[in-house]
């Protein structure tokens, strides 16, 4: 007596496995994914070239001098005044540059030196030491008054003679308020590398599923199995494909960084502490990754073309910027409802919840945040099958009228020959 054909579906996570196993080998091993890890040493490239050039400029960028149009003795005077105040206050004293030595007598127009182009004057002292005028742009001779009125008063006498010593008196540990800063440092800090990872890594998923439709392979894949599931696959290999890419980089960095000697110690350290911190970011960033990731995705399924994908993924890119300029705002507002709201809205709490990390050590509520957003990926994820079926595929229940019911259940019963040949 013949076996009756097994006719019974994969689980859904079984499904997805799969279908993220087949997708992340074939991505590893793919010629591809040589140029995408090459691609940071070129941003890096660009990024110190672009580095030294300005910084080169800054060095042939001279700062604004202050000239000096007063008699002879003055200037001498003034100029002296000026070099011992240097020695101990440095560049909060402006360089004294000789404009013109008066004749007694002599009158001088200060606005028509100022003209000079090659002067690179900022402002110009005139009078006499014991009654100096200061000429300039009010921004600057506001800036420069009290450092003019220091060198006057050196240049008459009237300034101190000896400097007294400063003791400094260290305290043993760093104060309140150096710490709560230095937590809002490594807050930004750890917000900014999410952002940037996530927004350079996720945009995989679109091509990814773009081509895999233009080849009927996303038909064949739907056809054997559900489409949550072909959803879930394709994510997650992607996350992987992403992570695998971040080892090779951290491990390249990190023999960098740690060779040059330097640690992690360089930096403030977070509330909860550096090892949470790190594992609380590999976690937020997966869950960022997916939660945007599974946007991209819904969209590179319901497009048809290049052009329709760009056209939508570019106000998702905006809105994430947005996120990102709102998670940045909370992080000034511990314990507030703008934080609260922001720890709720899907996209922006990965990034909300690990700037709490570096300010806040209390764990519960990290839990209840990720418990949160790994529902929100499941409700987008089933969102963009359910839209993937009835609008691409045409398939789904009809409702009233003939007209398509996405919310609707669609027909699980599939051919038990495609269930059995996908796993092999």
């Amino acid at each position: 007596m013949s076996t009756p054909p097994q006719t019974g579906r994969l689980s859904t996570l079984a499904a997805a496995y799969i279908i993220a196993r087949r997708d992340f080998v074939a991505s590893l091993f793919s010629r591809s994914f040589i140029f995408f890890l090459l691609g940071p040493l070129f941003t890096l490239m660009v990024g110190g070239l672009a580095g030294g050039i300005g910084a080169r400029v800054q060095q042939n960028v001279e700062r604004p001098k202050l000239g000096i149009a007063m008699s002879e003795f003055d200037v001498i005077a003034m100029t002296r005044a000026r070099h011992e105040l240097a020695g101990k206050l440095g560049g909060a004293i402006p360089d004294l540059v000789e404009v013109k030595r008066l004749k007694p007598g002599e009158s001088f127009d200060p606005a028509a030196a100022m003209r000079n182009p090659s002067a690179n004057l900022g402002a110009i002292v005139s009078g006499t030491p014991a009654a100096p005028v200061l000429t300039g742009p009010p921004g600057r001779i506001e800036n420069w008054q009290g450092q003019v009125e220091l060198i006057a008063a050196e240049a008459t006498g009237q300034g101190p003679t000896t400097y007294p010593a400063v003791t400094l008196g260290k305290l043993a540990q760093t104060t309140t308020a150096d710490t709560r800063q230095g937590h809002v440092v490594t807050a930004q800090l750890g917000q900014v590398v999410l952002f940037l990872l996530t927004m350079l890594l996720a945009g995989m998923v679109l091509s990814n599923l773009v081509e895999e439709k233009g080849n009927k392979i996303i038909e064949v894949l739907a056809a054997a199995i559900a489409l949550d599931a072909v959803f879930l696959g394709k994510l997650f290999s992607m996350l992987a494909l992403s992570w695998a890419g971040l080892l090779v980089w951290g491990l390249f960095g990190g023999v960098i960084w740690f060779g040059g000697g330097h640690s992690l110690n360089d930096f403030p350290p977070p509330a909860v502490g550096w090892p949470l911190f790190l594992g609380l970011g590999v976690i937020y960033f997966s869950l960022a990754y997916l939660l945007l990731g599974s946007l991209f995705l819904t969209i590179g399924s319901i497009a048809t073309t290049i052009r329709e994908v760009q056209m939508w993924s570019m106000p998702i890119s905006l809105l994430q910027i947005l996120n990102f300029f709102f998670a940045s705002y909370a992080v000034a507002k511990p314990g507030s409802v703008v934080e609260l709201m922001a720890a709720i809205v899907p996209f922006s709490s990965p990034l909300t919840m690990i700037a709490r990390a570096a300010q806040d050590p209390r764990l519960w509520t990290h839990a209840l945040a990720i418990g949160w957003q790994v529902l929100c990926v499941a409700l987008l994820v089933r969102i963009g099958a359910r839209l993937f079926r009835t609008w691409v595929m045409k398939s789904g229940p009809q409702g009233s009228g003939g007209r398509r019911r996405w919310w609707h259940r669609p027909a699980a019963a599939v051919a038990g020959v495609a269930d059995r040949a996908l796993p092999g």
